[in-house]
């Protein structure tokens, strides 16, 4: 079976302040991200991974990129696995759109919601799981291949792969930089690994101001 490794991009300063990014060109990785970037490839380095795909946005082909060099690869952009298209929601502040009646929608009833001038949850998961099925034929049947990607593109897919209805998709958490396991066969398919978050066995805790007076 082939088995998938999704790595959610690395943090940048849309996350950090928690505007919804989207398709914006010139989001690149801030120095925390630049850290999970590398922690990933760190912990990968020896795992006999075939190929090295990404979606084609600067967050995630950065975070791609110290991988594909650890292991010898080039990287190999793929439009299919880029982000959601949020339509007008793209580049607002989360903090506003979470005050909009539809945001309940988009929390418990993602299967309704269409984003304004962007996609809807179904076209977004079709596109995204006709794209792991398409890249799982490319490859031998026990290859590993790992796809850097988005935080909804990844939930969407393990949801339909494990048959979590779409409208549950939400219960999933992705955390930048971490790395989910799916293994695809020929009319099965497990989920091995789910936010495994490399740096959070290797950040060091901040240390703590004594107040002196």
């Amino acid at each position: 079976m082939t088995v998938i490794l999704f790595i959610r991009h690395g943090e940048n300063d849309y996350v950090k302040k928690g505007r919804l990014a989207g398709r914006l060109p010139g989001v690149h990785l801030n120095k925390k991200g630049q850290m999970q970037a590398q922690a990933v490839a760190d912990r990968l380095c020896k795992v006999p991974i075939k190929a090295v795909y990404s979606s084609p946005l600067e967050r995630t082909m950065e975070t791609a990129e110290p991988l594909a060099k650890a292991l010898g690869l080039e990287v190999i952009q793929r439009p299919g696995l880029v982000e959601i298209d949020f339509g007008e929601w793209q580049d607002k502040k989360l903090k506003g759109l979470s005050r909009l009646k539809v945001w309940r929608r988009v929390q418990y009833t993602p299967s309704l919601v269409r984003f304004p001038g962007g996609e809807t949850f179904g076209e977004a998961q079709a596109r995204i799981v006709h794209e792991i099925q398409e890249l799982s034929a490319l490859h031998e049947p026990k290859d590993l291949i790992a796809c850097v990607t988005h935080s909804d593109v990844i939930k969407l897919a393990v949801a339909y792969f494990i048959g979590l209805p779409l409208d549950m998709f939400q219960r999933l958490h992705v955390a930048p930089g971490s790395i989910s396991a799916l293994a695809l066969d020929e009319g099965s398919s497990r989920l091995l690994t789910l936010n495994y978050e490399v740096t959070a066995f290797t950040e060091q805790p901040e240390e703590k101001k004594v107040d002196k007076n």
